[in-house]
């Protein structure tokens, strides 16, 4: 079988255009890869949960009868001590389960250590 003399340049030209395409598409125009795009999507919506459930925490801490005392104590405690006084509290539990995500546990203890 005979291939003529200017098909293989333009195959080389296809590949090579094809790869400086596909580089330029990923560096510069901000193509991603759908595992890439899940895992930001899967990042912002934890950042937006966390965001939207650390309040609540907060004002279920703030709800307690005796509030003031239990903040003097909460700040005498240790950053690690303070997660798990939030954890056992149930102040950072999902509306409707008693489940707690560390990371809201993290957020809540951090903005109650920050209250005055």
């Amino acid at each position: 079988m005979n291939i003529h003399q200017g098909v293989k340049p333009a195959l080389w030209g296809a590949v090579g255009g094809a790869a400086l395409m596909s580089m330029i598409g990923f560096s510069y125009m901000g193509w991603t890869l759908r595992s890439t795009a899940e895992r930001i999507a899967a990042e912002r919506v934890e950042t937006a949960v966390v965001g939207i459930l650390a309040p609540m925490c907060v004002a279920k801490f703030q709800q307690q009868v005796n509030a003031a005392a239990k903040l003097i104590e909460f700040k005498k405690a240790a950053a690690w001590d303070q997660r798990t006084l939030v954890e056992k509290s149930g102040w950072a539990a999902m509306p409707g389960t008693d489940q707690t995500d560390s990371a809201v546990v993290a957020a809540c203890a951090e903005k109650i250590d920050q209250l005055s």
